[in-house]
């Protein structure tokens, strides 16, 4: 017998998003982390509007203002100073957050740390490590060493590696990396300026084949600076204290203005597990993926996984799933981050250039692009829909309308409550409903939907003035216009806040029964 539900390998940002998620909704979570203490100094310095979303449903909200501030601009300049792009980060995006914040990693990691001792049911365990792993019927043994190098076998019903990208795990369960052939190296100074400092642009890309080169926001009184080798430099005198002083002066940056917080080379990484599961093991995060750093995306990616998985482990846990829909997890996740992955490394590649003739190809294109205006499409294309999974379909298998978008989230007000939607509503399913619309749900279909907790919200415009009483105001128009586009007046959205499909009310009792086949244990007829 298990006698923890869910062991977590690695306790990293994803590692903990993922326990929150998961004793939030009532499982016993043990973590498992082989260092001692947190890793003191940040790896990621930016996440999206989902990852903050995700945030947001892990209770994380006015405890992160000191560790993050709104990214601002992101501008790309070539070697002669010219703008070749110029991303204006909407500070509500279409998540109802800002589209891309920065952030001190630390602060982000002690804020979930704290989070998660709030919560019944978790157990972190540090300066452990996971050695082996061996799989039953009914649980997973775990053995775990300790520090003084003594052994203990402890079970649980379920194991997840969120142990980055040298993962043990991966390892355990056999799985080949794919790796897409994207390897540079960049110097990364962190650095904490003496005196305070207004940067702008805030984030700045200087594509210059003689040294592409980095300077972005890495938190609140915390700066990054990134540095390409370029060819012909060898790794030694690249990251040698002399170079990282000399190379910190191209910014002005200088021992008596700053504090070099760390320094270190890192090797850019486009790659992804093959397997992300194999039985009641699973991957999640880097230990499943990773990519170029250029548009903050792996972080995010990971959140985006630990969301996935947590709401279909609650359901199976809970007996209204069957084990095949944890099926879906990699089915969804693995080819959703490539789109990540493959962005990134489109990226990378425009600032890796090295060679002066490419260069000058790139920027005259870039420059044209710019003065037609067409570069802002580049932020809002690292919105992705799902396209193969718990989604509703048309009669061909194609995703229906609507189906595997992320779903949009805007201000509300019901009664006397105003904000964003989920702090609202609350998160899990959710049924969205044109206000006014008849539905056409029997007792049976409306237990199904009650069975998984949803929330059934209808939504009015925003003057209110034939709304039905318990509406919910659609303050700044995010949920009409949309249903409306889809030509649809009712939606369904699942816990991770990507759309099951949508629906007219007429074709409601399809779509709920469509859900239910793919999420429920069947029923065995007599």
């Amino acid at each position: 017998m298990a006698t923890t539900d869910v062991l977590i390998v690695g306790y990293g940002p994803v590692g903990q998003v993922l326990t929150i998620l998961l004793a939030q909704r009532g499982f016993t979570v043990q973590a498992v982390e082989k260092w001692l203490t947190p890793y003191n100094m940040p790896r990621a310095v930016s996440y999206d509007g989902e990852a903050s979303r995700i945030l947001s449903a892990c209770g994380m909200d006015a405890q992160l203002d000191p560790v993050v501030e709104l990214s601002g601009e992101y501008i790309w300049k070539n070697g002669f100073g010219r703008t070749l792009l110029h991303v204006k980060v909407a500070e509500d995006g279409p998540t109802g957050w800002p589209d891309s914040t920065s952030f001190y990693q630390p602060g982000l990691e002690e804020q979930l740390a704290l989070r998660g001792a709030e919560l019944p049911g978790v157990d972190v365990r540090r300066g452990e490590e996971v050695t082996a792993l061996r799989e039953r019927d009914d649980h997973v043994e775990v053995t775990v060493t300790g520090r003084d190098g003594t052994e203990e076998v402890r079970t649980a019903r379920w194991v997840v590696g969120c142990d980055g990208a040298n993962s043990f795990v991966r390892g355990h369960l056999g799985a080949t990396v794919v790796d897409l052939g994207f390897t540079h190296d960049w110097l990364v100074c962190d650095v904490r300026l003496n005196e305070p400092v207004e940067f702008k642009p805030n984030n700045l890309q200087i594509c210059d084949p003689a040294r592409p080169r980095t300077a972005v926001s890495a938190g609140p009184g915390h700066r990054r600076w990134e540095f390409m080798r370029v060819p012909g430099e060898t790794r030694e005198e690249f990251e040698s204290p002399e170079s990282v002083w000399r190379l910190l002066g191209l910014f002005g940056i200088t021992p008596q203005t700053a504090t070099l917080d760390r320094y270190g080379v890192y090797t850019t990484q486009a790659c992804y597990a093959d397997r992300w599961r194999s039985g009641r093991i699973f991957l999640a995060g880097d230990a499943a993926h990773v990519m170029p750093p250029f548009l903050g995306q792996g972080m995010s990616s990971g959140f985006r996984d630990a969301i996935n998985l947590a709401w279909k482990l609650d359901l199976v846990r809970a007996g209204l799933a069957g084990d095949d829909l944890l099926d879906t997890y990699q089915q969804e996740r693995q080819v959703h981050v490539q789109h990540a992955i493959r962005m990134s490394m489109d990226s990378g590649k425009v600032i890796c250039e090295t060679d002066r003739t490419a260069a000058s190809g790139r920027d005259a294109v870039m420059l044209a692009a710019l003065r037609r205006r067409t570069q802002q499409r580049h932020a809002r294309s690292l919105r992705e829909a799902i396209v193969d999974g718990v989604l509703h379909r048309t009669a061909d298998g194609t995703p229906a309308a609507g189906a595997g978008e992320p779903a949009p989230q805007g201000r509300v007000a019901v009664d006397d409550r105003t904000g964003r939607f989920d702090a609202v509503v609350g998160t899990g399913f959710v049924l969205v409903v044109r206000d006014g619309t008849t539905l056409a749900l029997d007792p049976d279909r409306a237990a199904f939907l009650d069975s998984l907790g949803a929330h059934v919200v209808r939504v009015a415009p925003a003057d209110g003035e034939s709304a039905s009483p318990g509406t919910v105001a659609d303050l700044d128009g995010a949920y009409l216009p949309w249903l409306a586009g889809h030509g649809a007046d009712v939606a369904v959205v699942r816990p991770d806040f990507y759309v099951f499909g949508t629906a007219t009310a007429d074709d409601l009792p399809a779509l709920v029964d469509d859900l239910r086949e793919q999420v429920s244990i069947p029923v065995p007829q007599a």
